[in-house]
This record gives structure tokens, C-alpha cells and sequence, in this order.
């Protein structure tokens, strides 16, 4: 097949990646303006990702293209744009009916834009078929969010384009019971509420471990026996400083206005939400309670800002609280993580009261309290004998319980987690 893959979203960079090496001829416009003439590489911050894309394009099954050197014999145009870029997907289809191409195509909507996302891009051009596949791609775990899903979920109008998919994404999904067709605004909506049900595990779990700690319960022994009984699982039990990300957290927002505007009487979501927004507030009122309400002058060491391991996305991450917090309080910042400094740079410039460091021992320097706000592996056995030469006072604050409290306090610390005792 000939493929035109637009956007510059990770799914874009990963389906680029897997259908041209399944043999199709992939087209990639990954252009910020469909009336760009430069043509950019994108570098993701998953490595297996660049390195696939890479391998591709030297085996001249993948070509990144400006729109206008888009094949006009394409088979398949995938549309990959970011919550935000609705727009740019308009204009760009706007562009692509004035092509002289033989209809019908069959169009994919990868990107979310919420409900009727779908049927608003295909006002533009109503006579192909239309599918909506959802963007299942994890950060961090982008190939395996393809490769190792056991269902599929497609949004279909038509049996051309149900058929067109399987073939599409046979590659992949060899068998017919993986794949779950439905009508696209079922599949719409089933997207954005799976991302309701995550966010949901997430800040229960976060109201559980404020009861735990009042109660002195270990919330990491109720995470493990919730997660033991196969009626639940363990995915997104983990107890934190609240969840970001801007797919994640736009589908939360998308499904709860929905929830409204449609007259049901429903506060899960916008509970949810106000949990999650209260949570990432919970580190900053454990120091502030620690020093008595007094932080001005203090020099606090954060590890992590990004939202999630593996990412460089700050994008409504608990570090934009914290930081908020701290500076209101004239506390100092010294702040570490290894891909996300230069977006931490963007949003807040220069300020004396910021430290960007790129060792993670050297912000910890004459500080009053080490935070870690984001589960990298790096920060999981830290040398706690180099912490304790290099912080002015030993207090680990633990935003993702990464540690386990006893030893931590056996090495001299003061230790406090979320719903740890």
C-alpha cells in the first residue's frame, strides 16, 4: 500500500515506523504547516522509535515529504495530529480536496479531537470512507503500545472500510477476533472513556492513601493485595503526586464536558479531576508542614519534572504546582531530570530562584529536602551516603513511592511518601 502519514505526533512516528517496515511505501509529512517547503526530521525521545524510523528511511520504504510532493496515487491517508492541532488537520484537508485524486480513499483519524472529531474532518471530504483508530501510544513504551495490544479498537462506517483496515493493519493483528468494530462515535467515545477509567484507578488510589496515612496503613500493602485479585489488576493502582500528560489529560477534560453537556447527572469525572489537581499539591503541604510553614530561603532539590517517566512532556505535569507553591514561599529550586530540563527552560527562562542542573547529585547540594516527583529508573537506588554529604538537612519526600520508608530512615532520613508509613 501507499501511505500518507501527516503530523508529528509520536503515533505518527511509530505507525511511520511499523507500516514501512511491513513492505508499504510510507509518505510522512510531518510538517508544523501544510504550505512548509522545509522539510524537517523528527527525533522522538524514544530511541527504538528514531532508530526504526531511521532504518526505514535508509531502506527507501519511508520518505518524509513535504505536502506537496505527497504522491497523488496514495491508498491510505493517516491523520496523526495532536488534541491541539484541529485546525492544522482542517486546513490540510482542505488542501487535500483540491488534489485531483480518485475517490474514494480511505482516511484514518488517528488523532483525538474528542466526540464528532471524525465527522467534522470528514465534512471536508464526505465521499471517503472515514475510520477512527484511536491513539493507544504510550510514552515510553511506544513500539509494544502497537505491537502488544491484544485488541484493536476501529471506528467504521462502512464494510469497504472495514475490510481496508484489516488489511492495513494485518501486519499486526493477524486475527479476526482482535479487532472490536464499531461505529465511530461508539469508538470515540469508548477512547475517551478508557482514558476516564485509568484516571479514575489513579486518584482513588490517591484517596485511599490519604485515609492509609491517617490511619497508619502502608499504602503499598493495599495497592499489592488490590492489584493480587484478578478481578481488578494492578495497572494504574500506584498512589502519587497525580497524573499529566496532555493526551491523558485532555480526553479526562473532553469526557467530563461531554458528561455535562449532556444532562447526565455525573460528578465521577470532575472528581477525578479535582482529586488528581488536589494530589499534586501533596508534596509541597508535607514540606510545608515539615518546616512548620516556614520555606523562604529554603533550597529544595527536585528530581523529575517531566509527567511521566520516559518523556520529555511537562504538559500539566505536578511540577508546575510545585514549583508555584515553592516560589510563593521564597523557597529556591534546584531541579534535575533527563529529558525534560530544556521544557522547563521554555516555560519559565531564567530565574534566581531555578537551578537546572544536569547531574542529579549536584542540584541535591546544600539542600533542605530532596523531592522526587517522577519515577525515572536512575532515581530508584540512589547513593544515599552522597546525599547525606551533599544535603543540608536529610529529607526525602517520595512523590511515586519509590522507596521502601524503613531503609530510607535506617540511612539517617527523614522519609515521608504518599500513604506510607
Amino acid at each position: 500500500m501507499k501511505i500518507a502519514i501527516l503530523g508529528t505526533t509520536l503515533q505518527a512516528g511509530v505507525m511511520a515506523a511499523l507500516l514501512a517496515e511491513y513492505g508499504n511505501q510510507v509518505y510522512w509529512c510531518c510538517q508544523h504547516s501544510h504550505l512548509s517547503a522545509n522539510l524537517q526530521t523528527i527525533q522522538y525521545q524514544d530511541d527504538e522509535v528514531n532508530r526504526r524510523l531511521a532504518k526505514q528511511r535508509d531502506n527507501k520504504a519511508l520518505f518524509q515529504t513535504t505536502f506537496v510532493d505527497i504522491p497523488l496515487d496514495i491508498d491510505v491517508y493517516l491523520f496523526c495530529y495532536s488534541p491541539a492541532e484541529f485546525e492544522l488537520a482542517l486546513n490540510t484537508l482542505k488542501e487535500i480536496a483540491l488534489r485531483p485524486i480518485i475517490h474514494p480513499r480511505l482516511m484514518v483519524n488517528g488523532s483525538t479531537f474528542g466526540l464528532h472529531g471524525t465527522d467534522k474532518l470528514k465534512a471536508i471530504m464526505p465521499n471517503d470512507y472515514w475510520v477512527y483508530l484511536p491513539d493507544v501510544i504510550q510514552e515510553g513504551n511506544a513500539i509494544n503500545s502497537i505491537l502488544n495490544v491484544k485488541h484493536i479498537i476501529v471506528g467504521i462506517e462502512a464494510d469497504a472500510s472495514k475490510w481496508m483496515m484489516e488489511e492495513l493493519l494485518r501486519p499486526f493483528f493477524r486475527y479476526q477476533n482482535q479487532y472490536l468494530f464499531m461505529p465511530i462515535l461508539d469508538a470515540e467515545f469508548t477512547k475517551l472513556s478508557i482514558s476516564g477509567m485509568l484516571a479514575t484507578r489513579i486518584s482513588y488510589m490517591n484517596d485511599l492513601a490519604i485515609v492509609a496515612e491517617k490511619l497508619g496503613i502502608d499504602i503499598a500493602n493495599v495497592q499489592q493485595g488490590m492489584g493480587a485479585d484478578t478481578r481488578i489488576g494492578s495497572a494504574y493502582l500506584a498512589a502519587g503526586v497525580g497524573f499529566g500528560g496532555e493526551n491523558f489529560s485532555h480526553d479526562i477534560l473532553t469526557l467530563s464536558s461531554e458528561v455535562s453537556k449532556s444532562g447526565a447527572k455525573s460528578r465521577l469525572l470532575q472528581q477525578v479531576w479535582e482529586i488528581n489537581e488536589q494530589q499534586k499539591e501533596i508534596l509541597f503541604r508535607k514540606l510545608w508542614n515539615y518546616y512548620h510553614s516556614d520555606l523562604k530561603g529554603k533550597t529544595i532539590a527536585i528530581w523529575g519534572a517531566a509527567f511521566k517517566e520516559n518523556s520529555s512532556s511537562i504538559h500539566n505535569s505536578p511540577i508546575h504546582a510545585m514549583l508555584a507553591a515553592l516560589w510563593a514561599q521564597g523557597a529556591k529550586v534546584k531541579l534535575h531530570d533527563p529529558q525534560a530540563l530544556q521544557e522547563i527552560y521554555k516555560t519559565y527562562g531564567e530565574r534566581d530562584d531555578l537551578t537546572l542542573g544536569l547531574d542529579a547529585y549536584e542540584v541535591t547540594q546544600d539542600a533542605d529536602a530532596l523531592c522526587v516527583m517522577t519515577g525515572w529508573k536512575q532515581y530508584y537506588s540512589p547513593d544515599y551516603k552522597k546525599l547525606q554529604q551533599n544535603m543540608r538537612h536529610p529529607l526525602i519526600l517520595d512523590g511515586r513511592n519509590l522507596y521502601d520508608p524503613h531503609y530510607v530512615k535506617a540511612q539517617g532520613f527523614a522519609y515521608e511518601g504518599i500513604g506510607r508509613t
